[in-house]
């Protein structure tokens, strides 16, 4: 079977990765190409060293409606069975040229849906209208969390056309002997230019305002000198955050780290794991943090919701406030140093591996094109 998977960008955003992470775990019969409309960055370079083929539309924004034909002539030759769409814009283009392509299998992942946001931006009625427009010339929608599923009933989608099949996690990658853990993070703090003794207290995600951030950096200024964070990710947000910290005279205690691809390597370099996003739909940073053997203080995790309290018992759900972070941040801080020894992985972490979630995927992807 050919799969061509469509997705706006690839910078190394959470969907990028959750999509990289699925090709390396998909059933084998199932060969899969990549197509960006734009911005391919660091998870399409990743994928090219994985040997996966990936396509760059180089679209030039939304209404770039002279990509659609190159689209539409590029999927038709390349006689796929079956096109999987990911992220708005992926998903308005991409349903559309693969029905004028001839494929009539096609499959769209919603990664990112609130009830009056999508992908961190306000719902509009055009936004919407254009949405269900495009889900009709769609197979099936993926939500990846009940909270997603839910999001997309009440707009209308009816359940039928909608499959629930949640992100998942490589735990193996998080996870390394002791000493080769501790060499990684004595590199890494190095790198980073993290004092040796300093308690570092990390975030991943894109620097957008529906990460909060910001949050994170004015609980910084409450902590004591020794606290460092560091900020793993891209985006327009970079700027506001270096100011805060300069008002609060925490800059030099702030490290971002930009864009990079070896998350779970960073993860070993960190104390804590801190996500005050609201707004999540799936909350993969916080899954990835509590593989990696970290505790999490999170805002919002619909995958951890989703399970009972005993799924992960060191994770824990707090206001998306400065206060609130710097009080429960402080309070971890002063447990035993759990550095040495991480901490063992919780249910939830086994409940999301990705193996599972990669099986459940390929059958759908063999239900659709056998129908």
């Amino acid at each position: 079977m050919r799969v061509l998977h469509i997705v706006t960008g690839l910078a190394s955003g959470g969907a990028e990765r959750q999509l990289h992470l699925l090709l390396r775990h998909l059933p084998a019969h199932q060969q899969c190409e990549v197509l960006a409309l734009t911005n391919p960055g660091t998870v399409a370079e990743a994928l090219r060293a994985d040997g996966v083929t990936v396509h760059h539309l180089g679209m030039r924004g939304n209404r770039d409606l002279g990509a659609l034909p190159r689209l539409v002539r590029l999927v038709r030759a390349g006689r796929y069975d079956l096109v999987h769409t990911h992220l708005y814009r992926a998903q308005l283009y991409g349903r559309l040229a693969a029905r004028l392509a001839g494929v009539r299998a096609v499959v769209a992942t919603e990664h990112s849906l609130h009830a009056g946001v999508i992908e961190g931006r306000p719902v509009t009625r055009g936004v919407k209208g254009l949405y269900l427009a495009a889900e009709r010339l769609g197979s099936t929608t993926v939500a990846v969390s009940r909270q997603v599923a839910q999001t997309l009933h009440s707009w209308g989608v009816p359940p039928a056309r909608v499959e629930l099949i949640p992100n998942g996690i490589d735990a193996a990658r998080f996870r390394r002997p002791p000493a080769e853990r501790a060499a990684v993070r004595r590199r890494l703090r190095a790198e980073l230019g993290l004092p040796e003794r300093s308690w570092v207290v990390g975030g991943v995600g894109r620097l957008v305002p529906g990460k909060r951030f910001e949050v994170l950096v004015e609980a910084l200024a409450e902590l004591d000198p020794a606290a460092r964070l560091v900020l793993v990710g891209a985006g327009p947000e970079r700027a506001a955050l270096e100011r805060r910290a300069v008002e609060l005279g925490v800059r030099e205690r702030l490290v971002l780290t930009g864009e990079r691809d070896d998350v779970p390597e960073l993860l070993t370099a960190m104390d804590v794991l801190a996500a005050p996003s609201t707004a999540e739909t799936f909350g993969l940073g916080a899954l990835e943090g509590l593989a990696a053997g970290l505790p999490v203080r999170h805002s919002a995790c619909p995958a951890l919701d989703e399970l009972p309290p005993s799924a992960a018992p060191q994770a824990r759900r707090i206001p998306s406030e400065p206060a609130a972070y710097a009080a429960a941040l402080r309070d971890l801080r002063h447990l035993d140093d759990h550095t040495a020894d991480p901490l063992p992985h919780p249910p939830a972490v086994g409940h999301y591996d990705i193996a599972r979630v990669a099986a459940d995927l390929g059958a759908l992807y063999d239900r659709l094109a056998r129908a």
